[in-house]
Formats: structure tokens, sequence, C-alpha cells
């Protein structure tokens, strides 16, 4: 109490060190070396527990519960703060001028004794711009512009503005004085300032040294009028315009649909050549036909597509491709006209409405011939379904193209080459029988 007495009073007392960095860290390590050698807490003790039976001063549990600091055992509130009687750096009221001013006006503030009485830390702050001066012979000879319309006592009274708030155009166009020098908008004081700026600077070969700015003042109108526009939107143009954005991204969607199916339409009918190529160069396919030629007197039945592929189970976008079960043991002819388990439950799904179309029994007898001719016919019908789809995106493609020209071209009709006319049902069933 009589060191807080002391200091109070502003008097002196004992030699006390003072709050240093030094000493404030080097309490914190004492206490880190304190709680490093804390006793640890058991495995599988709750902390509870563990905060009742022992504590980092090694003192007894309290017999009875207290909530007092200084009672037995010490309690879990404490009632004062503990505070240092360490001697505080001292503070003290000095006076201070801001360089940004220049009526030498002084301030006061609190500053510590030990700090160094040097320049006031926020005029860095004090950023000033540079505003360009002319003469009147310069402006005779570089800056007189009857086509404007500007005299020099506007072009005047604009730098001063300019000088005064720091290139602030809303703030220069509320103080512009309309009485003396006539209305004058935003973009006109814009294009006036920076057209002064860029002619002084070519004037004295300083557009190196100097960036200069272009201003288009036609351009800031009509991004303001656009603005203005977009904020007197209604609710109803503004629900018109998310419905056209909807429809935008329809439109963008399914034209990414259509070109996927025309490259996949691609792979497939390059895909089908090559098989057809590939067949008719490899060895097994020359023994098959020498076996067909033997039994020429029977039947003569068609050439097999199944035989040929490869002896793996893949799905083509030409169709299907079966395995050849070849492997040892026994195993069921029937198995053969199995379906892949990697096919789709797409195609699965077209096919049977394909069989069912073409009145195709579902479940033939599974002699050799049969197998054979089975598969092949599904394989066909996929290829057939695929072209079928196909051909739909292309006639629904033609056909909005035609709309889209008719649209643009008003009282123009296109006409389509009878090539490209898109076939009709009936011909295409007849076709596919």
């Amino acid at each position: 109490m009589s060191a807080d007495v002391r200091d109070i009073l502003d008097m002196e007392r004992a030699n006390t060190p003072e709050v240093t960095k030094d000493s404030f860290l080097a309490t914190k390590k004492r206490n880190f070396e304190r709680t490093k050698h804390a006793s640890r807490r058991p495995e599988g003790m709750n902390r509870e527990v563990f905060a009742l039976l022992y504590t980092d001063k090694k003192d007894a549990p309290p017999l009875l519960p207290t909530d007092t600091a200084l009672g037995i055992g010490g309690g879990y509130k404490q009632t004062k703060a503990r505070l240092g009687m360490k001697k505080v750096r001292k503070w003290e009221w000095a006076p201070f001028t801001n360089p940004a001013r220049t009526d030498s006006a002084a301030f006061h503030h609190w500053k510590r004794v030990s700090d160094d009485s040097g320049e006031y830390p926020f005029a860095n702050f004090n950023v000033q711009l540079e505003i360009p001066t002319y003469t009147m012979t310069e402006y005779n000879a570089h800056l007189r512009n009857n086509i404007t319309n500007w005299s020099k006592v506007q072009t005047d009274h604009l730098f001063d503005l300019a000088r005064r708030f720091d290139l602030r155009f809303i703030v220069m166009r509320d103080r512009w004085n309309h009485h003396q020098h006539g209305a004058k908008t935003v973009e006109e004081l814009k294009e006036r300032y920076y057209e002064v700026v860029a002619l002084l600077a070519k004037a004295k070969n300083q557009t190196i040294e100097k960036k200069v700015y272009s201003y288009d003042p036609e351009h800031e109108r009509r991004r303001k009028e656009q603005l203005e526009k977009l904020f007197k939107r209604t609710p109803t143009e503004v629900e018109e315009e998310q419905i056209l954005i909807n429809e935008m991204k329809k439109i963008e969607a399914r034209k990414k649909e259509r070109e996927r199916k025309t490259q996949d339409l691609q792979k497939l009918i390059s895909q089908a050549d090559q098989q057809n190529e590939h067949a008719s160069s490899t060895p097994s396919t020359r023994k098959y036909e020498k076996k067909l030629h033997k039994k020429k007197v029977h039947h003569q039945p068609r050439p097999s597509k199944v035989d040929s592929v490869v002896n793996a189970i893949e799905i083509g976008s030409s169709g299907i491709k079966f395995a050849d079960l070849r492997g040892s043991g026994v195993s069921l002819r029937s198995q053969k006209m199995k379906l892949p388990a990697n096919i789709g439950q797409r195609k699965v799904k077209a096919l049977e409405q394909a069989i069912q179309e073409f009145k195709v029994d579902p479940a033939p007898p599974p002699t050799e011939d049969i197998c054979t001719a089975f598969n092949e016919l599904r394989s066909d019908m996929v290829l057939l379904c695929e072209l079928r789809t196909a051909l739909s995106t292309c006639i629904y493609e033609m056909e909005s193209l035609k709309h889209q020209y008719e649209a643009a071209c008003p009282g123009k009709t296109l006409n389509i080459p009878p090539s490209m006319a898109p076939l009709k049902t009936e011909t295409l069933d007849n076709s596919t029988n």
C-alpha cells in the first residue's frame, strides 16, 4: 500500500526495476519452466478428478468446498488482481506540429518520455498531387482551343479547384462557379483537365517521364446511361431478362449435345469402316469363307461378323461385341447369346424395343447358326438405333437452321436440296426392313 501511495503522490520510492521487454520475457520464461516441470494427469483419469486431487503447487486438496482465494488449499475464484509493483514508464503531455498544415498550429498529445521527439508519424499520409502549372505564353502557344470553347479564366478556375480538392471531380463539379463560368458537367471537366495535362507534357517533352492519360467523354456518358437504364429496370424486365438468360443456357447446352453426337457419329462410321477392312484381311475370316464354300450345297448362310471381332467383351459405338467362348471346361451354347455385362441399360431398352418392333423371337433355339445370326442381328439393331438417333439429330438441326434463316431474312425461304432432305418415316422403315 505504501508503494501505491508514493506512486499517486509522485514521490520517490525504493529502487524497483522498470517493466522492460527483457524482464517481461524473463517472467514468461520462468512461468514456462515452472509449468514444464508440473505434474501430468495420469492416462484414463478425468480432468475434473485430477484437479480435485492434485494442483501445480502441490497443495493438499481442501477438506470443504470454498470459493475464496484465501481459503485452505485455495479456491476456484481470484477475488483480487495481483499486480506487480514494478515501475512503469512515464508519459508526458507534449506539444507537436503537423507538417501538413501551413498555419504553424501547435497541438498536444500524450507520449512516452523515452520516445524520440521526431516528425509527426501521420505526416506520411499527407500525399500531395502534382498539378501542372502554365504561363500565359504557354497557354497562348499550346492550350488555346476554340473548338471546346474554354477560356483562360475557366481553365484557371478548373486547375484551382483541382489543387484544392485533389482531383475529386464530383466535388469540383459541385464547387464550380456556374454564375461566372457557365454550367459544366463532370465529363467536360475531366476532358479539359486531361487535355491540358497532355498538351503541357508534350510541349515540355515529358511524355516519357510522366504517364499521360487519355479520357474518352463519350464512352463515359454511354456507360452512365447504361448504368442508369440498368438501375431503373422494373421487376417485369428483370424477370424477362432472367428468362432469356436461362433460354440462352439451354440453347448452348443443346448445341454442345449436338456437337457431341456429331463426333460420336463420325467415330461410329470410321470404326465401322476399320472393322470391315480388318474382317476382310484376317486369316480366320478366310478359313470361315472356305468352310462356307464347302457347305454351299446344303445352304448358304450369310457371312458372320461375330467371329472376326476381338476375343474380349467390348462395346463399340458400331454395335455390340460379343466374346468368343473358347475357355476350358463345359459351357452352354446359349451363353453366346447372352448380352455383355458392361452394356448400358439404355442400349438394352432400345434393343428390346427393336426386337418387339421387328417381331423377332427374343429367345430362339441356341443352335450354332442361330446364335451367330441372332448376335449379328442384335448388333445391327443397336447400330440402327444409333443411326436413327443421329438422323433425328441432323433433321432437328437442319430444321432449326432453316427457321433461323427465315427469321433473319424475312420473306425468303431456304430450299433444302433433295439429297439433303430428311427421309420420311415410311421410307426409313422400308429401307430397314
